[in-house]
């Protein structure tokens, strides 16, 4: 039996799952569908949701699944990713990179025909821009790497937005500048809390190039810009009194953390990652319910 036949018998269909990094591609959808019902006065249609959805799924899988072969040696390194079924050997980085371009093409195959063409030339470039540029050259070559490359990352309230109406606005554009921001914050907050894999891996986060202290106040100073972006929806009209409830809320929250972490509290890097990711998930759901409350509210 051949090396790549004994590889796939190994391999389960939850490496699969797990090569598209499930959990980033469910927020990142979340993100999108609030993208979409804000873009439309009412209910949007589902089978164009149901597409949208599915093609943004497939195309950030894809650009998932090139970051783990991409960061296989790095991956072997880092306690958190060393179990991933590439660095593990359980998927050949061959067949791993077969497996993307099927999700790829499918993925932009259904936002040609199902969605529309500006869609799909978006999350084209998102795709170019995460699975290339951040992954093999930003990531490893500058401690901005998380600020330049979080670009690409925050864009699906864009795709969301733009599947639905088949243009870009600047309401989309302010919930990417919120994703945007968030960014820095949540993956240095994992920095601090996993240094010496990253530094044993050699990737220039930073902490490692401006040290702990610096990155502590760059935590706290991107929070509070968070903070002040996140509001920016209802003070421009474009959310009610409910999304701004929620937004002081999960903010005042997040600089809680974010001052523990300028204390060096112990522990609080890594519970600051964690409720990062509450905290955008929340942020979104409240927009969503805003959309609709202020429906009911207008149409009653």
């Amino acid at each position: 039996m051949s090396y790549l036949q004994s590889a796939v018998t190994v391999a389960t269909w939850r490496d699969y799952v797990q090569l598209c990094k499930p959990r980033v591609v469910l927020l990142m959808l979340l993100t999108a569908m609030v993208g979409m019902c804000l873009a439309m006065p009412g209910i949007p249609p589902a089978d164009l949701v149901a597409a949208g959805l599915a093609g943004i799924a497939l195309v950030a899988g894809s650009a998932a699944v090139v970051n783990h072969v991409a960061d296989v040696q790095v991956d072997r390194i880092m306690a958190r990713t060393r179990a991933r079924p590439v660095a593990q050997g359980r998927v050949p980085p061959a067949l791993a990179l077969l497996f993307s371009a099927m999700l790829g093409v499918a993925g932009m195959a259904v936002l040609v025909f199902l969605v529309n063409p500006l869609t799909a030339l978006l999350n084209l470039v998102s795709w170019v821009g995460y699975g290339l540029v951040y992954t093999l050259f930003l990531k490893h070559h500058t401690s901005q790497n998380i600020v330049l490359g979080g670009l690409f990352g925050a864009a699906p309230p864009l795709f969301g937005w733009t599947a639905m109406t088949g243009s870009i606005s600047p309401e989309p554009l302010l919930l990417v500048m919120i994703i945007f921001v968030w960014t820095p914050p949540h993956f240095w907050a994992l920095a601090l809390g996993r240094l010496d894999d990253y530094r044993k891996a050699s990737v220039p986060m930073l902490p490692i190039t401006h040290g702990v202290r610096y990155t502590r106040w760059s935590v706290m100073a991107y929070t509070v810009g968070l903070a002040v972006v996140s509001l920016l929806p209802g003070l421009i009209g474009m959310a009610g009194i409910l999304y701004m409830l929620a937004a002081i809320l999960l903010n005042a929250r997040f600089v809680h953390w974010a001052i523990r972490i300028v204390q060096d509290r112990s522990g609080a890097p890594m519970r600051t990652f964690r409720y990062s990711i509450i905290y955008l998930g929340l942020l979104f759901l409240a927009l969503l319910v805003d959309h609709y409350v202020l429906l009911l509210t207008s149409a009653g």
